[in-house]
Formats: structure tokens, C-alpha cells, sequence
């Protein structure tokens, strides 16, 4: 029976460095995933610690990688100081992980300040031309999101861009994408988007960091998986020097 559970357990543990490789890539994914979805929102989000929690998920899938290849060699062949390795490892990465969570909880809570602190200024920087950074970050924020100004269309009427070219109009990033012909005049409030911006941004800040979070917890729990079948093996190799081998079905001394 004791020998059953043991091969099991580094049936399992084999299997289990396999989805480790494959949690690699996803953490390292989600990682860059927010980087490249930050760039596109940082002038609305200005506190770049924020990024910290992705640049530990990139770490971690990356160690991730090479734990995997500890793990699987460590099985197959048998090495208790291997596997004790792997087990401080995955320890570790499970202590970090926690980290992440922690942090994405914490930065997720300051989204919705850190927005409405700076989305104002952002707005009144825009001049409309695609060389201009602000200009170029609203516009394909109210084009992604489908929103108009900070709250709604009529915020455009307080930025010095709307009081510069007194033509009564917003920004043609406001258009609904079904209306032809839209000037982004405000006499034809139909054509533009009703929703603000703000709400949509923080939502949309608030859920690339539950990606983060989630990815942490649910690879975090694979690793406890992981954790618990090496020390079944290291507690066996360490008590009884003979039982079946992964590999050869053999006896190892």
C-alpha cells in the first residue's frame, strides 16, 4: 500500500513539472500582459510601484521554468537532496506568490484615487494631435472604452483644447463607431459616447490587476500540490532506501 502512494506521488510530482512549465508561460504572459496594458493607461495612473506585482509574476515564471526541470530530474532520479531543493524552492516561490496577492490587493485598492487625481490634468493637456502623448493616450482610451470626457461628453467644455477651437465639438474619439458622418458636436449629443471615462479606466486597471492576483492564488495552489508530494517522496526516500523506481520498476538502494 506504502508503495502504491509513493509511486503515485511521483507520478503526480512528474505531471505536476509539466504544468509548471506550462504556469511558466501563463505567469509570464499575464506579467507582460499588464506592462503592455499599463503603457497604455500610465498617463492615467502616474505611481509606477504599481508594476510590481508584474514584475514578480515575470520572476516567478521564470524561476517557475527551472523548477520545473529541478523537479522533474529530482523525481526520476531519485535524489533526496534534489528534492529537498525543489521542495526550499517551491517554498519560496509560494512565500512570493502570497506576496503578490498581497500587493495586487493593495495597488488595486489605490486605483480609483490614483485615476482621479490625474485624469484631470490629462484632459487638459489634450491638443488633439497624434505627436502629443496625452492626446494620443485619451483617444484610444475613449475609443477602446467607449466613453466620453471624465464623467460625460460635457466635461470636454472646461479643457483649454474645447475653449481653443470654439467649434462646440469633442473629439472625434467620442463618435459611436455606427454613426457616419459624426463631428463630435455637442448639438448632436446622440453620436457620442454617454459614458465617462474614469469609471471605465478604473474598472479596467482594477480587473488587469484580479488577472494578476488570480493567476498568483491559483498557481500558488498547484505549488502546495507540489510541495506535498515531494516531502510524501523525501519522507519515504529518507525512511525506507528501497521501493520501486519512476523509471526502471527496479529496487533502489
Amino acid at each position: 500500500m506504502g508503495q502504491c502512494g509513493i509511486t503515485s506521488s511521483k507520478t503526480v510530482l512528474v505531471f505536476l513539472n509539466l504544468i509548471f512549465w506550462a504556469a511558466a508561460g501563463i505567469l509570464c504572459y499575464v506579467g507582460a500582459y499588464v506592462f503592455i496594458t499599463y503603457d497604455d493607461y500610465d498617463h492615467f495612473f502616474e505611481d509606477v510601484y504599481t508594476l510590481i506585482p508584474a514584475v514578480i509574476i515575470i520572476a516567478v515564471g521564470t524561476l517557475l521554468f527551472i523548477i520545473g526541470l529541478i523537479g522533474c530530474c529530482a523525481t526520476i532520479r531519485e535524489s533526496r537532496c534534489g528534492l529537498a531543493t525543489f521542495v526550499v524552492i517551491l517554498m519560496l516561490v509560494f512565500v512570493t506568490e502570497v506576496v503578490v496577492v498581497v500587493l495586487g490587493y493593495i495597488y488595486r485598492a489605490k486605483v480609483e484615487d490614483e485615476v482621479d487625481r490625474s485624469i484631470q490634468k490629462v484632459y487638459n493637456e489634450y491638443n488633439g494631435t497624434n505627436t502629443d502623448a496625452p492626446s494620443r493616450a485619451i483617444d484610444y482610451v475613449q475609443r477602446q472604452l467607449h466613453c466620453c470626457g471624465i464623467h460625460n461628453y460635457s466635461d470636454w467644455k472646461s479643457t483649454r483644447w474645447f475653449n481653443e477651437s470654439r467649434n462646440n465639438s469633442v473629439p472625434l474619439s467620442c463618435c459611436k463607431p455606427n454613426v457616419s458622418n459624426c463631428t463630435g458636436s455637442l448639438a448632436h449629443p446622440a453620436d457620442l459616447y454617454p459614458e465617462g471615462c474614469e469609471a471605465l479606466v478604473v474598472k479596467k486597471l482594477k480587473e488587469i490587476m484580479m488577472y494578476v492576483i488570480w493567476a498568483a492564488l491559483t498557481f500558488a495552489a498547484i505549488q502546495m500540490l507540489g510541495m506535498l508530494c515531494a516531502c510524501v517522496v523525501l519522507c519515504r526516500r529518507t525512511r525506507d532506501p528501497t521501493y520501486e523506481l519512476l523509471v526502471t520498476g527496479g529496487t533502489y538502494a
